[in-house]
């Protein structure tokens, strides 16, 4: 077996330990003194464990701790993911106009939902998120790892008719998160966010042979490893006795550190020039790089180098539900309501010592009168000897009656700490609808100061920690395994929807527009279509599409429709054919009737003077030979009398013709 040799420690790491140990503690200090104490009690608060710390009166019995204030936190919780993750689509990727070829972009989507599935995300930001409702701040830190996947296969055998049954091995780059713990993560005081400060470090116990397994591998220097447990307050659980035995107290350090201090990297680049005096508050800061710096019990360095990530990010992600400004940590949901929970726990545990006192049954003796040593306690079917009578030796006593009202008050403490938290409960939300009448009023303005207050949540939630995550994930996978994930630059979008609560109240909304749609309205698959979308069913997809299949119209309907329609337009059109022909010939005829009565016109205009050449052709005619001019001028003044007479009746005509015409 080789020899072990131990990694030798210089100056330069004595020094880097030393900064970063001392500032940490100091970060610690201001930790611990400022907010540790209320995180424990919020912690007991959440779980239900009683303390006697928690004593709102030096005389309480009772120990209950009432479930108000968990309820509050999961419902908040539950709304939070259920917009989140609730579809299934966690984020979308947004890529560039100008990119022809879009089926990188989808691929490259569809890997990262894949990965994540595989290392669980969802179960990390589960317990971010109720941490940060509860400590006010919820934090995960990302890792890098080289996983191998075992997969049943089946090989064929060369030159023989069977095969072999194995188990083929592969190997993926993994970019798991780890739920932190706030009592288990330091932050620079100064700072607000995770990357604007000095750094931050995560401060926890690890198993030991994690280390020795580091060791082994080379990712941690070789140094002499001894179990060390010191600090119970670095436990993620409040335990009245901790597991003690093989835990190494490992310290990760993500943040600036003197360029000087690694060791590695003193002779790269050309020397800087002292700004300030040397050992001066201004030279420790100076000439800093972003590293990654592990230290084991406080004293050994297990590693330390600048930071391997491309994009110089710390692989640490906050979340918190309200920011306070100029500080790090939040306010969740506990913080809101704390005044309130107090307030009915101790109506409860005042309601239950009263109880004890007027519902157990009590005695009051006379002391002289009893024997000795007797037990007096008060049981069923048990005989009590006294020197007298009964009645004059004992007497039994309460003290007083429990105020019914107790209850009550607690119930509406209840009512206040849900309105401070700003979440849901199902009995008062049924009342609240109850007393706004059947139109939905009292529902509608129950919910949307709720469903406000959930939008400014998730946004918080969207901004701070899913955005930043997806990122910080992406851009691990496009450095480590390039050849599943391209380097480009992907614009993030989170594919969130609303809540539970949001949803419900939608669909709500949804229902009564449909009551006031008739059946044949071309509104009502589209109504369906968003209730369908919007709920939380399993099948919502298949459901859609069905729905969307539906509102198409049928090929061989549509087709038979179209033949209808052709020969509907084509008996359309004969008819107007049959009705232009009509017309044309009543036109003809009319041309025909409006020629003959012109032509009746000219005869009747050429009548008179035709009627004059026939008279006068008849005067001269009939003439005797012996007869005299008197007889010829008599016969012309009856010929002009009646030339007058017809060409009255001639104009009558005319007139008549005219008239009919018209």
């Amino acid at each position: 077996m080789a020899e072990f040799k131990e990694t030798p420690v210089t100056e330069s790491d004595r020094e880097l330990v030393s900064f970063v140990v001392g500032h940490t503690d100091r970060w610690r200090d201001h930790r611990d003194t400022n907010f540790l104490p209320t995180w424990d009690e919020y912690e007991r608060i959440y779980y239900g464990i009683w303390s006697d710390q928690d004593k709102t009166r030096d005389s309480e019995r009772s120990r209950l701790v009432s479930p108000a204030m968990r309820q509050a936190v999961e419902n908040k919780c539950s709304e939070i993911m259920e917009a989140t993750t609730g579809r299934g689509t966690y984020f979308d990727i947004d890529d560039d106009f100008s990119d022809a070829e879009k089926a990188d972009v989808e691929l490259t989507k569809r890997q990262l939902h894949e990965d994540l599935k595989k290392d669980k995300a969802l179960s990390v930001w589960k317990e971010v998120n109720r941490n940060a409702e509860i400590f006010g701040t919820g934090i995960a830190e990302i890792l890098i790892k080289e996983k191998t996947e075992y997969a049943p296969a089946t090989r064929p055998m060369p030159g023989q008719e069977v095969a072999a049954i194995g188990v083929e091995e592969k190997k993926r780059v993994s970019v798991p998160a780890k739920s932190i713990h706030p009592r288990n993560f330091l932050i620079d005081p100064n700072s607000e966010s995770v990357e604007d400060g000095l750094g931050v470090a995560i401060d926890e116990y690890v198993n030991l042979f994690k280390i020795v397994e580091g060791i082994e591998q080379g990712i941690y220097r070789k140094v002499n490893i001894q179990p060390e447990y010191v600090d119970t307050n670095l436990e993620p659980e409040q335990l009245s006795t901790s597991f003690k035995d093989d835990k190494v107290r490992v310290l990760r350090y993500y943040g600036l550190v003197p360029r000087e201090y690694l060791e590695q990297l003193e002779n790269e680049g050309a020397e800087v020039a002292d700004l300030f005096p040397e050992d001066s508050p201004g030279d420790m800061y100076s000439d800093l790089v972003e590293a990654i710096v592990v230290i084991a019990n406080g004293t050994q360095l297990l590693k330390a180098e600048r930071s391997p990530y491309m994009m110089k990010d710390r692989p640490v992600v906050a979340y918190r539900p309200e920011t306070v400004p100029g500080r790090f940590w939040g306010v969740g949901t506990i913080q809101k309501g704390y005044n309130m929970q107090k307030a009915i726990d101790a109506q409860y545990r005042s309601h239950l010592d009263s109880l004890a006192l007027t519902t157990a049954p009590m005695m009051a003796a006379d002391a002289t009168r009893l024997p000795r040593g007797a037990s007096y306690k008060v049981q069923p079917g048990k005989t009590l000897l006294v020197n007298g009578n009964p009645n004059e030796v004992l007497f039994p006593f309460k003290f007083g009656n429990t105020d019914p009202a107790n209850n009550a008050t607690a119930q509406e403490f209840e009512r206040m700490l849900l309105q401070a938290t700003g979440t849901l409960d199902s009995a008062a939300l049924t009342q609240s609808a109850a007393a706004g009448g059947q139109g939905g009023m009292g529902m509608s303005l129950a919910m949307s100061s709720i469903v406000k207050k959930n939008k400014q949540a998730l946004i918080n939630f969207q901004d701070d920690f899913l955005v930043p995550f997806i990122k910080k994930t992406a851009y691990r996978y496009m450095q480590f395994d390039p050849e599943n994930y391209p380097s480009r630059d992907f614009k993030f979008i989170v594919s969130s929807s609303l809540g539970m609560v949001a949803r419900e109240y939608e669909q709500q909304q949804f229902i009564g527009l449909l009551q006031t749609l008739g059946p044949q309205s071309p509104i009502v698959p589209l109504v369906l279509k968003s209730i369908v979308q919007s709920s939380s069913l399993d099948n919502r997809e298949e459901l859609a599409t069905a729905l969307q299949q539906m509102s198409q119209p049928d090929p061989q309907q549509q087709q038979l429709q179209m033949q209808q329609a052709q020969v509907q337009l084509e008996l359309v059109q004969s008819q107007a054919a049959a009705l232009q022909g009509q017309a044309q010939e009543s036109q003809a005829n009319a041309q025909e009737s409006q020629a003959k009565a012109q032509k009746a016109l000219v005869e009747a205009e050429l009548m008179p003077e035709k009627v004059k050449t026939d008279l006068v052709r008849t005067i001269s005619a009939n003439l005797p030979a012996d007869s005299s001019e008197k007889e010829f001028e008599r016969r012309a003044r009856i010929a002009e009398l009646i030339l007058k007479e017809r060409e009255i009746m001639s104009k009558e005509k005319m007139v008549d013709k005219q008239m009919k015409m018209q």
